[in-house]
């Protein structure tokens, strides 16, 4: 059985602030033992790379083996394939860039509408620079799922990189990567997966998926703000990187260019070890079986969570959900769950959800593309519900309350 009192206990800010967070696809609260990871780095061996004394061979370390744990989490075959940086927009927009210099004018880059704005605008300035093409992949508004077909259409032989989520980070809505990434790969182009909404909810294996990069934040999946990138050695090898002479010209440096956040990527080490420690005893297991064992119980007890909020929200009238609510079809997507409600602006909404101590997102969310598809951008976009393994029926039972309070002028 899932215990989500043990669970709330390793959240500080969960355990001391009187609020439900329900914001989580912004980003995450941070445990207890990222926190105790920075603090332990900063305090013991806060030093920059490759000096000759005991800090900086510690500080050294720590850094490898955070490469390993990300290697592990997202099973890579090599900690060289793993890349830090900022946030997954910085590192989309540096990959953008050395992807750019091996493309030519009249290649094709495809881009979806079910996207965030970081997976589409870097390819739009890349296609403006060199001359290139994009084409964009539909979404059906019923449902606000990919169109496949249309992706199929989309994919020709002068496509070079098809970019998608591995999940909505408006709606939820899984996609098919692994058949995405097949389709791409058999006219000869390359896939570049943002990851960022299904990494806190659903168990990452590059090797299976056979995508080519993967992007994910550290940040939303309880460490700090911090962005990861995953690129198949051969790959990262051969493209160009804009860096200082002396860097390395060897992944991951080459692309880790000046002084990296160290206390982050040890916060990052520490989230990844508390996913793994859900799933037992680490030590006697192993990190990644523990990630396998400890991902598989988040999502089964998100899978209740969820059903549980999309039919308390159905039950207050006037709300709309956007995206998948179909019994059946609810394991094709993650627990961040969008709606609007008839008659209020959703900055409105989520005002007086504040007010109750109730923490959302309204708007686009930076999935600018899906809004527009849908007709709801000029309305003000959406009002986001986002679980994670922290939150309890009792806060989705809280939210039903205040919302049917508020429908009735309560």
């Amino acid at each position: 059985m899932f215990d989500v009192d043990t669970v709330r206990s390793r959240f500080p800010s969960v355990r001391s602030q009187d609020a439900i967070f329900f914001d989580n696809p912004g980003g995450t609260q941070i445990t207890q033992l990222s926190l105790d990871r920075m603090t332990s780095y900063l305090l013991g061996c806060n030093a920059n790379h490759g000096g000759a004394f005991k800090t900086s061979i510690e500080s050294d370390q720590v850094l490898a083996d955070a490469h390993a744990a990300l290697a592990d989490f997202l099973n890579a075959r090599s900690a060289d394939e793993i890349v830090f940086g900022p946030n997954m927009t910085t590192l989309t927009f540096m990959l953008s860039r050395s992807l750019a210099r091996t493309l030519q004018p009249g290649d094709e880059i495809v881009v979806t509408h079910m996207d965030h704005d970081a997976n589409i605008a870097p390819w739009l300035a890349i296609a403006e620079d060199r001359g290139l093409t994009i084409r964009w992949a539909d979404i059906k508004p019923e449902d606000v799922t990919l169109d496949l077909a249309d992706l199929e259409r989309q994919i020709n032989t002068r496509t070079k990189l098809v970019a998608c989520c591995y999940a909505s980070n408006a709606v939820g809505t899984i996609n098919d990567v692994r058949s995405i990434v097949a389709r791409a790969h058999s006219v000869g182009a390359l896939c570049f997966v943002d990851a960022v909404q299904a990494a806190p909810h659903l168990l990452m294996d590059v090797q299976d998926l056979d995508c080519d990069f993967l992007v994910c934040s550290a940040y939303k999946f309880f460490g700090p703000h911090l962005g990861v990138l995953y690129g198949k050695l051969g790959l990262l090898e051969r493209l160009p990187a804009y860096k200082v002479r002396p860097a390395s010209n060897e992944p991951p440096g080459k692309f880790e260019t000046g002084t990296q956040n160290h206390e982050g990527i040890a916060g990052t080490l520490g989230a990844v070890e508390y996913l793994a420690s859900l799933g037992g005893d680490v030590a006697k297991t192993g990190l990644r079986a523990g990630l396998c064992r400890g991902l598989e119980a988040i999502r089964s007890y998100e899978m209740g969570l969820q059903g549980t909020l999309i039919r308390g929200l159905q039950s207050v009238p006037g709300v709309k959900i956007w995206g998948i609510t179909d019994g059946p079809a609810l394991t094709s997507r993650v627990p961040t769950v969008s709606f609007t409600l008839k008659d209020w602006n959703p900055r409105c909404l989520a005002d007086r959800l504040a007010e109750s101590g109730i923490y959302t997102w309204d708007g686009n969310y930076y999935a600018l593309s899906v809004m527009e598809r849908l007709g709801l951008q000029e309305a003000g976009g959406m009002l986001r519900v986002g679980l994670v393994h922290y939150n309890t029926v009792g806060e989705i039972e809280r939210l039903v309350g205040v919302l049917e309070g508020i429908v009735g002028g309560r």
